[in-house]
Order: structure tokens, then C-alpha cells, then sequence
């Protein structure tokens, strides 16, 4: 078995179909598996995966584990010497198998990441640096702001970047095991920063293909902020020490503070 593909499901019965189909038409030459962790769906996706999508491995969780602890069940079933952990409400746009081989080529990749689109299929950003002082700031400085990035417009075929979106990561199991997975401790978002990042301390890095390509359905909306901010929080926490730590805090909370003026005067 080549690639354990990992998706984590949460009353998405409406996006399965297609991302399941896609999956089928991206992976050629792939030998894979596909393994579904079901946070207590209430609507009624473990059914339609039983009866459409047999060869699916799922997990029936009874309750709702959140992206990361879900992500972490599935790997322990995986078979794969390659994981690619992607979200339900995807279609996958291209071949994977040149992303695959790029992973196997070079042992010192630890993620891969290529370019997210909206449902109009223009161009999202899915890379971006660690947070510090400065980007954290204003949340969307977290993301990489280089021209190229800023615009999707790429001339490279391979970037070295900072962290990559849990929407599509494609890691060496050898690489996930090492550093554990997913850290528990986050239900969902930022959980994906951390693991860049714990990534990074082992000194592989981490790799954006933009030539291949993905749809995510579900972005980013203002009511997700208090989740986002709580995961940079955590992050702050595991990751940053002495000064750069305080500054660090101070910066969210001005942010939140902003957040919260903006509100109000609305």
C-alpha cells in the first residue's frame, strides 16, 4: 500500500460523492486506501458510505473528536507508507501521482501542500509563515503576503514555505509518527500550524506545488475567529518562550480587542 488517504467527516454527507469520485480519478496509478473517521455524524454519512462506498475503511466514532484526534484514529489503521489527510469538502482537480513521486524523491520533504480554490475555482491562500509578534497582529499576515502568493500567480513549480492548510497534506507516515500527529489538544483550527511546525523542528521541510490543485468548499467566515484565535493561542503557548512569547499574546489580544471594537461599532 502506497498512500493511506485520511478524512476526517462531520455531517458532511452533501460533499462526499464528489470528493470520493475525485479521489477515484486522481489517483491513478496510486495503490491506496481510503479511511474515513465519522465524528458522530447526524446525517446519515456513515449509511451512504456502507452502501456506496464500500471499500472506504470507516471509524464510527461516538462522539465528536474534532479534526485532529480524528485525523490521529484513522492514521492508526492506516497501511500506507504515505499519508495524504484531506478534508471532506474537497474535489480533488489534478493527478497525484506527480506529487506522490516528489515526496518519495526527496527524504528531506516532510509535507506537501498544492493550490486550494473556491468553488469558482479562483485562488485561495493555504501557505503561510509561523505566527509571531508582528503577523499576529492582523490574522491574515499569517499568511504568506510574497507577490506571487498574494496573487496565485506562480512561476515555480516547488516552494519551500512555512506552514501548509490541513486541507490537503500529503507526509511521509514515518515523518507523522515521528512527531505524533496531530496534537490532541486542539479541536480545530490551527492544529495544522502546530503540525508545520513540529515538522519544521525535525528539519524536514515543507513543500507548496501549486501546478496541482484542489476545491474547498468551506472557508473562512468572521464567526470561526474566537476557534482561530483559541488555536493561536495554544500555539503560542507550546511554541514561543520569554519575550517573543508575552509580545506575542499581547499582539492577539490587541487583535481580539480590534475584533471587538469593529463589532460593536457595527
Amino acid at each position: 500500500m502506497e498512500l493511506s488517504v485520511i478524512i476526517v467527516n462531520y455531517n458532511g454527507l452533501k460533499y462526499l460523492k464528489d470528493c470520493f469520485n475525485s479521489l477515484h480519478d486522481m489517483l491513478q496509478g496510486i495503490k491506496h486506501e481510503i479511511i474515513v473517521t465519522d465524528n458522530n455524524s447526524a446525517d446519515a454519512s456513515c449509511d451512504y458510505i456502507k452502501q456506496h462506498y464500500p471499500d472506504v475503511v470507516l471509524i464510527e466514532s461516538k462522539d465528536n473528536l474534532g479534526f485532529g484526534k480524528g485525523n490521529n484514529r484513522a492514521v492508526q489503521e492506516a497501511k500506507g507508507e504515505y499519508l495524504l489527510l484531506i478534508n471532506n469538502d474537497t474535489i480533488v482537480l489534478s493527478q497525484l501521482k506527480p506529487v506522490l513521486d516528489a515526496l518519495k524523491a526527496d527524504a528531506t520533504i516532510g509535507a506537501i501542500g498544492i493550490n486550494m480554490l473556491n468553488a469558482s475555482k479562483e485562488y485561495l491562500p493555504v501557505v503561510g509563515n509561523f505566527p509571531n509578534p508582528v503577523n499576529l497582529l492582523q490574522l491574515k499576515t499569517l499568511y504568506n503576503r510574497e507577490p506571487e502568493f498574494k496573487t496565485g500567480n506562480f512561476t515555480k513549480g516547488q516552494y519551500k514555505v512555512g506552514w501548509l492548510g490541513g486541507s490537503f497534506l500529503m507526509i511521509p507516515k514515518k515523518v507523522y509518527t515521528d512527531i505524533n500527529g496531530f496534537d490532541d489538544d486542539y479541536f480545530m483550527y490551527g492544529e495544522d500550524i502546530d503540525l508545520c511546525k513540529r515538522i519544521a523542528d525535525k528539519g524536514y521541510s515543507r513543500v507548496f506545488m501549486p501546478q496541482y490543485g484542489y476545491i474547498h468548499f468551506v472557508g473562512y467566515n468572521s464567526s470561526k475567529d474566537p476557534l482561530i484565535i483559541r488555536g493561536l493561542e495554544m500555539y503560542i503557548a507550546k511554541h514561543l518562550k520569554g519575550l517573543n512569547k508575552q509580545m506575542a499574546l499581547l499582539s492577539l489580544k490587541i487583535n481580539k480587542a480590534i475584533k471587538r471594537a469593529k463589532k460593536l461599532l457595527k
